[in-house]
């Protein structure tokens, strides 16, 4: 059973992804001694929250994703709300090109919290697409932030609380293998978790880090294409930045050229200026994934192991770290992630 003591126990996290710092922030902030393990020097670019978009859009993510990301994305986006940096609530633009009309219809059906967007519409919203596109969906409800500016923001506030953190730390087979020192451990290693959880796959994408000064964006834009849909999302100083592929491979350094082609060839679709662009950067990670691509708490004694973020980490993290919280300090059953069994 969960810690029943009236003190509060102590949690050791092992990973420094949006999963490892989402779940050391909430148990700190219920009153726990924690202490952070990871083998790197703290987020960078060897983890794969590194290379996300930072789009919180449980709306447009509802094309294929089951309804229970809908309510952890709900959840998580009043956690980002309460963090600083905060997220930018300008919305989602879902555009198509005329061709494809019948793929925004269909966006349509499967999607909630939007309203139609006319040629005029769109103008107003991002004035650089008004000629290309007629018509769109926009989300207004949705947001979007960079991750490279929230991740070092997150130690920043596990730090004012108090956690203790051991980067660069070797983590042996053996460390992972004893009894935690601490009450609880929670494993939140992503992919390297693999030796633990063998249902556990990885799901590689590849993103561009484009800067240009003839494209200006104030949200993210999703276009609907044929062979590899793309969202585009505004960072600071003419960066964009543009992903993402979705291939089963557990391939994390090594982007393929079709993949890199597809991306810039889309990106030139939604605006032709992102020809002259410069590419900054060309990232590459794996992400992890259960076969369901939904995530999972799973009890092995004095670890909860937490993981199978699959593309929604930003967007799911933080609720799922509030339920890994309310197992281990009140007892209550996730019935809402995996299974009973996961937690016996």
């Amino acid at each position: 059973m969960p810690n029943s003591s009236t003190n509060a126990p102590r949690v050791e996290i092992v990973g420094s992804g949006v999963v490892g710092l989402t779940c050391a922030l909430t148990f700190a902030e219920r009153g726990c001694p924690v202490t952070l393990v990871a083998g790197s020097a703290g987020p960078d670019a060897s983890c794969c929250s590194w290379w996300a978009g930072g789009m919180l859009a449980p709306g447009c993510e509802m094309e294929s994703a089951e309804p229970i990301i809908g309510v952890l994305g709900a959840e998580s986006m009043a956690f980002w709300d309460q963090l600083d940096p905060k997220p930018v609530k300008n919305g989602t633009l879902v555009v198509a090109a005329a061709r494809d009309t019948p793929d925004l219809k269909r966006f349509g059906r499967v999607t909630e919290g939007w309203e139609p967007a006319d040629s005029a519409r769109i103008a107003a919203l991002e004035p650089d697409l008004a000629e290309r596109f007629a018509t769109g969906l926009f989300f207004p409800e949705e947001s979007h932030f960079d991750p490279r500016e929230v991740l070092p923001a997150l130690v920043e506030r596990l730090k004012s609380l108090g956690v203790s953190f051991r980067f660069e730390e070797a983590l042996s087979d053996s460390h992972l293998e004893a009894e935690p020192d601490a009450d609880w451990r929670l494993d939140c290693r992503g992919l390297a978790a693999r030796d633990k959880l063998p249902d556990l796959r990885g799901v590689k994408g590849e993103m561009l880090l484009l800067k240009s000064d003839e494209v200006s964006l104030s949200r993210p834009i999703r276009l609907l294409h044929p062979r590899i849909p793309l969202y585009i999302v505004p960072r600071s100083g003419g960066l964009f930045m543009v992903g993402a592929t979705m291939i089963e491979s557990e391939e994390r350094e090594r982007p393929t050229v079709r993949s890199v082609l597809e991306l810039l060839s889309a990106a030139y679709a939604l605006h032709p200026a992102f020809g002259e662009a410069e590419i900054v950067e060309i990232g590459v990670d794996a992400r992890p994934a259960f076969p369901d691509n939904l995530p999972r708490i799973r009890r092995d004694g004095r670890t909860l192991r937490v993981n199978g973020m699959y593309r929604h980490g930003y967007l799911a993290a933080p609720a799922v770290a509030r339920r890994a919280a309310d197992y281990l300090l009140e007892g209550k059953v996730p019935e809402d992630i995996g299974t009973r069994g996961d937690y016996e």
